[in-house]
């Protein structure tokens, strides 16, 4: 009597034990499908937001390379008529060195500001 009172325990744990394992097998694919789609999700506003910001770094990687490049040819265009002062060969070259200096100081100041709105931007991209 105890031998079949025992052999009834172990056939109910073991039918209880395969149910258990079937509802976690279940459980857990309808839990791998859902994971499965907000990975999906996921990759796709990821994808979207690296493009945005790829897109926002070249806007200001040109912005901040054409006004590099005008403070270079300011920068130039002083040189040539410092150098023409330095021969006297033009009289009027001088109020075109001062109005050549005032422009380049401008230049240099915008300059100075894209390099800041650059820079914060990359730390607001990279702190989101």
């Amino acid at each position: 009597m105890a031998g079949r009172e025992r052999r009834r325990i172990l056939v109910g744990l073991a039918v209880a034990m395969f149910l258990g394992v079937a509802v976690y097998f279940r459980l857990w694919a309808i839990d791998y499908s859902v994971s499965s789609d907000d990975s999906e999700l996921l990759r796709r506003q990821f994808d979207l937001a690296n493009k945005e910001a790829m897109d926002e770094s070249a806007e200001w990687r040109m912005r901040f390379d054409e006004e590099a490049d005008k403070a270079s040819k300011c920068a130039k265009e002083l040189q040539e008529i410092k150098e023409s002062i330095e021969r006297k060969d033009d009289p009027t070259s001088f109020n075109k060195l001062a109005m050549l200096q005032k422009e380049n100081a401008a230049l240099l100041k915008q300059v100075e500001a894209l390099k800041n709105e650059l820079q914060a931007e990359k730390l607001r991209c990279r702190s989101q």
